[in-house]
């Protein structure tokens, strides 16, 4: 049997595997439930109810125009001191025009699979980058710490071909669960649409730009998988992966933006990661500096504005991944093993 048949087995069989793709199933199903539950499908009913309820509101706003006419009237006939409760004139208090009460704020909430289904991939490859992030440390850290690699390089002493034939198989198992993961996660919210809001206006053009956000949400998930990978390879063990990512990820991160904030950097968030994870998902982030305003004629503030496109993420996404995996392949060939 080949080795890479071998791995693809052993990735299969172990239950840390199995116990994060269910941890990540568990997970992507109670989004999908409670996305179920927190919207509804928009009839009649609802926009009949809807109209009532502005309605409603702009009548308690007449009366609450009224009560304070009437209280500016009598507090101007007896000459109390209104501390600047009431203006001058008392007349220029009135209720906001009708056409001010827009039904559709009070429409409950509904899923519109053209506008919304987009946000989800994002939701989608955060949770997914992050199994198989775990999964693919451990894969290959648990071989590392148990003595299992050194065995292997007995019999199959090509320490490279080795180490890629571990990655392929891990790449191989990764790659099929998200694929069939995005179409089911696809389907789940198509389903969602159609009996809890709407699936209307579906062109060609909104597919493209789906299965364009599911192929960067694709490419994100290997990557996490790779560099996971990796970097347990460098340290030799999992909690080496691990502990990396929680120290670059939650104290770097976190520590890096108490140090721009307190420095009055333009735009702190251009040196977070999590920003060119949601530019790299979203094709853009537009970052808004208010403290730099530049007025306009009309005397409106207009931020600075820096845009950090997908193209930036995907520098930083190869910078990342050649960088840990380069450095997984050298110590590999240059270290001891023993």
């Amino acid at each position: 049997m080949s080795l890479y048949v071998t791995e693809l087995r052993r990735l299969g069989k172990r239950r840390f595997t199995r116990y994060m793709a269910l941890i990540g199933l568990l997970v992507l199903v109670a989004v999908a439930v409670g996305t179920f539950f927190t919207n509804e499908q928009i009839g009649p009913e609802q926009r009949a109810a809807a109209e009532r309820e502005a309605q409603t509101q702009y009548e308690e706003q007449v009366r609450y125009a009224e009560r304070e006419r009437n209280a500016c009237e009598r507090a101007e006939a007896t000459g109390e001191q209104s501390e600047g409760r009431f203006p001058d004139d008392c007349s220029v208090i009135t209720p906001p025009p009708r056409e001010a009460f827009e039904a559709r704020w009070f429409l409950p909430s509904t899923f519109d699979f053209r506008t919304s289904f987009g946000a989800t991939l994002v939701t989608y490859a955060a949770i997914l980058g992050l199994i198989t992030f775990v999964v693919g440390a451990s894969f290959v850290g648990a071989e590392w710490s148990t003595g299992g690699m050194m065995n292997l390089l007995l019999w199959r002493p090509k320490r490279l071909t080795v180490l890629l034939t571990k990655l392929a198989a891990l790449l191989t198992g990764v790659a099929t669960v998200t694929v069939l993961g995005l179409l089911a996660w696809t389907a789940a919210f198509w389903a969602i649409g159609s009996f809890r809001g709407t699936t209307e206006k579906m062109t060609s053009g909104v597919w493209q730009s789906f299965a364009l956000t599911g192929l960067r949400a694709f490419a994100l998930v290997v990557v996490a998988a790779v560099i996971g990978f990796a970097l347990a390879s460098l340290g030799r063990h999992t909690a080496f992966a691990l502990g990396g990512v929680l120290a670059v990820g939650v104290v770097g991160q976190f520590g890096l933006g108490v140090v721009l904030a307190l420095a009055d950097v333009k735009f702190p968030e251009a040196w977070l990661i999590p920003t060119y994870g949601l530019a790299w998902m979203g094709k853009e982030v537009k970052l808004e500096n208010y403290d730099a305003c530049n007025f306009s004629t009309s005397g409106d503030c207009k931020p600075d504005i820096l845009t950090i496109t997908w193209q930036h993420s995907s520098v930083l996404l190869v910078t990342g991944l050649v960088l840990a995996l380069g450095a997984a392949l050298w110590a590999m060939r240059r270290r001891d093993i023993a």
